[in-house]
């Protein structure tokens, strides 16, 4: 099969949907990659550097999006300036694009591109799911724009971010304030701590604290009792009561008196972006300050934002670009071109590959096909089948009766694994030598010894309990090599070189994984 990579024709985009090092992941895979001369030279990437990881460089743009069987971009589909057509005409009946398409935005494309039978892959619908993290394109541009921000702030801001102490005088680190706690806000959160300034975030998901807290930031609560959760679907948070609203507006309106940067990332998927920031607030912040507004792309989360430009209103920078992970094009095109291979391996690579519809990472983020809108997908069925669609009551006695079962059949197992390793015990004893048994006694005592601490170690804590158990192998290692000394043949001699083997097994094991545990704290 062959994969086609255009330019984008997005005016002011320097990303592109291939570097060499995912064409080159392509080639192994199978594919034919085709890339438009010039596609990577905004990405800093030469023609010359994705013809060494095996793609061939086309400059007959019709000739790729008519011959090539799967097209990846970033922006939808769009008119070609120079060429005066539409991408989609251009594209061959029955292909498949992957790429940004923003379907709720896009409904007059989607119609185009189903009247083609183009199978189309939104990334920008991908589920919200653990095992589609790999695919996730929009946290990972999200991740790319909050560091970004970051910089931008710092660009902008005419004094230190950190603190610092000089004979002139001392100088007071910057507070920084991060509305939303997603990707984005986290990523920003690591760079502004990493820049040593005070960082605050606000996000309405309580679950969120923990993140923010963990990166050394402070969590703002509402001093107000809603009892109002804002996780919303997938992951994103939801529109809030009103009486939730008036007091978060207000700890905003306090905050902005105090910071000296606000970066703002609150957005709702499909939604105009929230107004956070009165121009009233703007007003009361202190000459020199900075708001950095990454929902600027969907209205903007304060009143003054003006996407695309940076105004100055009062004193105070405000920062609206849309174009943020397109900044760091180098970076930002690797880790979204990663995804999209990635998807490309999930839907079976060159030899198989198919849309299956059985998927749900595919079937969630497939918008057109074979002629037909198939978006928005449909709901996921329940984990349980049946029983979830049974009312609480009987889903109840149904889980009760399920568990008193496997608890009784638990039971009934546990007894019989007794029964029979004690038969075994008794006729052992009775057969085995004297000098036998007190071997073997120590020996079943150590087991369950052994066994109970084991058991009771958390799952957390198997890794350093694998490092300190070296001492006890050690002892193993030195009894066992105190029966080598007798008949090669021996059953004892045997046993004992056994035990030297494993406990040798073991203690590399330890040193290993206690050598990997110790990096995890190196810088």
């Amino acid at each position: 099969m062959r994969v086609g990579i255009p330019k984008e024709v997005e005016s002011g985009e320097r990303r592109v949907a291939g570097t060499p090092r995912t064409v080159e992941r392509l080639v192994n895979d199978g594919f034919e990659v085709w890339i438009q001369q010039g596609a990577g030279i905004s990405a800093e990437h030469t023609d010359a550097a994705y013809t060494q990881a095996g793609g061939t460089i086309v400059d007959d743009i019709q000739k790729l999006w008519a011959e090539s069987d799967i097209v990846l971009k970033v922006h939808p589909p769009m008119a070609h300036p120079d060429l005066g057509k539409h991408e989609v005409d251009m594209l061959g009946e029955g292909k498949c694009i992957i790429g940004f398409i923003w379907p709720a935005q896009n409904k007059l494309l989607l119609e185009k591109l189903a009247q083609k039978k183009t199978s189309v892959i939104a990334m920008d619908c991908v589920p919200r799911i653990t095992r589609a993290q790999k695919v996730d394109a929009l946290s990972a541009m999200a991740n790319a724009a909050g560091y970004r921000a970051v910089i931008e702030a710092a660009n902008a801001y005419p004094r230190f971010l950190a603190g610092q102490s000089t004979a002139a005088g001392a100088i007071a680190p910057a507070k920084v304030l991060i509305i939303g706690g997603g990707v984005a806000g986290l990523a920003a959160i690591g760079a502004a701590r990493g820049l040593g300034a005070i960082v605050r975030a606000f996000d309405t998901r309580p679950e969120v604290g923990e993140q923010v807290r963990s990166l050394g930031a402070e969590f703002l609560d509402l001093q107000v009792k809603l009892d109002e959760d804002g996780a919303g679907e997938g992951g994103y948070a939801k529109v809030m009561s009103p009486e939730y609203i008036e007091a978060e507006m207000k700890l905003f309106a306090k905050q902005a008196m105090e910071v000296n940067v606000i970066i703002s990332t609150a957005l709702i998927p499909g939604k105009k972006a929230p107004t956070l920031i009165t121009a009233g607030m703007v007003e009361s912040m202190r000459e020199g300050s900075v708001i950095v507004d990454l929902a600027a792309q969907q209205g903007g989360n304060c009143s003054l934002t003006q996407p695309g430009k940076m105004i100055q209103h009062k004193g105070v920078r405000i920062i609206g670009y849309t174009d943020l992970p397109s900044r760091m094009a180098i970076q930002s095109s690797w880790l979204y071109s990663s995804t999209l291979v990635n998807m490309i391996e999930e839907m079976g690579s060159s030899e198989n590959f198919k849309v299956d519809l059985e998927n749900e990472i595919i079937r969630g983020s497939l918008v057109t096909h074979d002629g037909e809108i198939t978006w928005p997908p449909p709901k996921p069925k329940p984990a349980h089948g049946k029983i979830a669609d049974q009312p609480w009551t009987e889903n109840t006695a149904v889980i009760e009766q399920a568990t008193k079962e496997g608890a009784k059949k638990s039971v009934d197992t546990g007894f019989v694994g007794l029964l029979v390793a004690l038969l075994s015990i008794l006729g052992v004893g009775a057969v085995a030598p004297e000098s036998l048994l007190s071997h073997l006694t120590v020996f079943i005592l150590a087991c369950f010894v052994g066994w109970q601490v084991v058991w009771n170690v958390a799952p957390a804590l198997h890794t350093p309990l694998m490092s300190v158990t070296n001492a006890i192998s050690g002892i193993i290692i030195v009894g066992g090599m105190l029966q080598l000394s007798g008949s090669p043949s021996s059953i004892v001699t045997i046993l004992g070189a056994v035990a030297v083997f494993i406990a040798t097994i073991n203690i590399s094991g330890g040193f290993l994984v206690t050598k990997r545990m110790l990096a995890m704290f190196r810088k």
